[in-house]
């Protein structure tokens, strides 16, 4: 797909990857709907593409933890922009440890945002694309969804769900012109990797992640997803090693399992 010229929406567009992603759709040549709950930060962002192009970037403060959130995003971007040709939900939080230590709230909350956003956003988008027969979904999941991620079972789950559900996107739409990709990246440098306050991830799992192999700038990430969009594929890995695990895990898992487990001992200082 060429972004010359077309309708894109990034959700947690105010830094890390959504940002950078932001930043290379519009250098493509599209125009681009950012969004994000940190209205400063995503206001920057906007105001940093427009400088370049002017009016050509538009930030939405949205809150895409609900169903009306995803649906006030899209009918502002449309009002701005027309029909958009690609969605990005990138938005996702990691925090969440054990089945005994973490709540009901929590779990919904990300669950809500890490993988009921996505089908939210598809549900309100498809009608319009099926009409016009084209139409890009991309959903930044994680390679522990395609893993897992040690410490946390609500990111575990919830990106498992991410993958699930661009998957069967993909089955159910793509011969109806619905394209669909999904990054599944394992450790980049942003704040949810190293946040400031020492939780998410970095609490429960991020050494193991850094462990794991190269911890990659969100730029980097940017372009390999912007290559595999030009090219229409499916799955973004942007760190090689994840395929090799997945290799590893699909070929014996119980072997697999029990590496994990060394793993998180390991890093537990068990």
């Amino acid at each position: 797909m060429n972004l010359d010229g077309k309708t894109t929406v990034v959700t947690g567009a105010a830094g890390g990857i959504g940002a950078a992603l932001a930043r290379r759709f519009h250098a493509a040549g599209a125009r681009v709907v950012v969004a994000d709950r940190d209205a400063d930060r995503l206001n920057a962002v906007a105001a940093e593409l427009n400088a370049i192009r002017p009016d050509s970037a538009l930030a939405v403060v949205a809150d895409i933890s609900s169903e009306q959130g995803n649906i006030d995003l899209i009918e502002a971007a449309r009002a701005k922009f027309g029909f958009i040709n690609l969605f990005f939900a990138n938005a996702g939080v990691a925090v969440g440890t054990t089945l005994e230590d973490t709540d009901e709230a929590t779990w919904n909350m990300v669950m809500n945002i890490n993988t009921h956003a996505h089908r939210w956003a598809a549900k309100h988008l498809m009608g319009e694309w099926i009409a016009a027969g084209e139409g890009y979904f991309c959903s930044t999941a994680s390679a522990a969804g395609l893993l897992s991620q040690i410490g946390s079972g609500t990111y575990s789950v919830s990106k498992h769900a991410a993958v699930a559900f661009a998957e069967w996107l993909s089955i159910t739409y793509g011969d109806r012109g619905i394209r669909v990709t999904t990054l599944c990246p394992q450790g980049v440098n942003t704040n949810m990797l190293n946040p400031p306050d020492a939780t998410g991830i970095a609490s429960n799992g991020g050494s193991a992640v850094k462990a794991s192999g190269a911890v990659l700038e969100p730029a980097d990430v940017a372009d390999v997803v912007y290559q595999h969009i030009l090219e229409e594929k499916f799955l973004v890995m942007p760190h090689p090693e994840v395929h090799t695990y997945e290799e590893r895990k699909v070929a014996d898992r119980d072997r697999w399992l029990a590496g994990m487990r060394r793993l998180q001992a390991k890093v537990s200082g068990l």
